[in-house]
């Protein structure tokens, strides 16, 4: 449990990391935008390679597809009432998509932080998971959830500077994050560790569906928002690191 809850803060303390970055230097957009492109490359490839793939492995296909819509599912209907509060853009960190202030929408402050826990959470969550059910870490998941942080807290915390919010608000949310990252893994050791094989095939897939959903509604359009073409073959290069990390 302690091993799980060390790796969880090692991947989540990336966010904290990216957010001193986003926030102490003035990150050219493009910059901020290829560094979440290879992230989420990094990130779609570890899902596929490691998480669906183990859960197929254990489970099967229909538990696999199962869980994976129930994740991508519970996601989305989290994400769309947080956006309803205002913070639809928390990843983003151009001028003309932000996340707004809270003198601009009132809540919007504790949404944000509500919307970075939810990013945050599955991706930590397996890293106990995978402990507890095959009795060492994965390199390759944290590896990719700690790259895929970096970005995340480094193109949040700009959008957040630019929207007028202060450094304490801005660390204290990356900080919880990755504090709530560490619980997670030790929840998804503790939770799972005496299911049987199936059903952590299950929620391994719940954690990858809700994963690619984080990807695909956060992720991508920050990366590819005004920005040059070259970002699919930035992307690329993200998966092909993570697979070369999965198949040594």
């Amino acid at each position: 449990m302690l091993e799980s809850g060390a790796w969880g803060l090692l991947a989540g303390s990336a966010l904290l990391v990216g957010a001193v970055l986003g926030y102490a230097l003035r990150v050219p957009r493009l910059v901020a935008a290829s560094v979440m492109a290879f992230g989420a490359g990094v990130l779609l490839s570890a899902v596929s390679f490691e998480l669906l793939a183990e859960a197929h492995s254990e489970g099967g296909l229909v538990p696999t597809v199962a869980g994976t819509l129930v994740g991508a599912a519970a996601y989305t209907l989290g994400d769309l009432a947080l956006a309803r509060r205002g913070a639809r853009h928390r990843k983003r960190s151009g001028p003309h998509r932000r996340p707004p202030s809270e003198q601009e929408r009132s809540g919007s402050g504790l949404a944000l932080a509500l919307g970075a826990l939810l990013d945050g959470v599955p991706e930590s969550a397996v890293i106990g998971v995978g402990i507890a059910h095959g009795g060492a870490v994965s390199l390759v998941t944290v590896a990719a959830v700690f790259i895929s942080n970096l970005p995340e807290g480094l193109s949040s915390s700009a959008g957040m500077r630019r929207s007028g919010r202060g450094p304490a608000y801005v660390f204290g949310v990356w900080g919880g994050i990755a504090a709530a990252g560490t619980v997670s893994a030790v929840l998804g050791y503790a939770v799972v560790g005496g299911l049987p094989v199936p059903v952590v095939a299950a929620v391994t897939a719940v954690a990858a569906g809700a994963i690619l959903a984080m990807i695909a509604d956060t992720m991508i359009p920050e990366a590819f928002e005004d920005t040059h073409l070259a970002m699919g073959v930035i992307t690329v290069a993200g998966f092909l690191l993570s697979f070369a990390l999965s198949h040594p």
